[in-house]
């Protein structure tokens, strides 16, 4: 072998070893991402059970299985809302209903419509006598 052929092999299997320590370095950040992300989401419910009862808090989860957007922005208000002292005790059932609708007074209503369009085509029964 000559040293061409040498340093051909060497350059490769260093480009095989950076590729392969290049992916695990990216695997090491999104774990690590991940694991902030859980933690976050921990402290965020750990702060809403201080500071809501279990009729609100199962209010606020019927609300994130419908509408995740929504329930996801009312928790931020919540949190802000408990940090300023606006919430003096727990938050409980009649409070969160009474946010929400006034949640829903300021955000604009997006109107959707579903249209059913039946087009009739020669196979359509409507049209036959059922021998009666």
């Amino acid at each position: 072998m000559g040293d061409e052929e040498l340093d051909a092999i060497r350059a490769q299997r260093l480009a095989e070893m950076q590729k392969q320590y290049g992916s695990s370095d990216q695997k090491a950040q999104g774990e690590a991402q991940e694991e902030r992300r859980r933690q976050e989401e921990d402290m965020k419910n750990s702060i809403l059970a201080q500071i809501m009862d279990q009729s609100a808090r199962a209010r606020l989860n019927t609300l994130k299985i419908s509408k995740p957007e929504k329930a996801q922005m009312v928790e931020q208000m919540i949190i802000r809302m408990a940090q300023m002292g606006q919430i003096p005790g727990k938050l409980d059932d009649t409070q969160l209903v009474q946010l929400l609708e006034s949640v829903n007074r300021q955000m604009p209503r997006s109107t959707s419509a579903v249209k059913f369009d039946r087009r009739r085509t020669a196979i359509d029964s409507d049209d036959e006598d059922y021998g009666l």
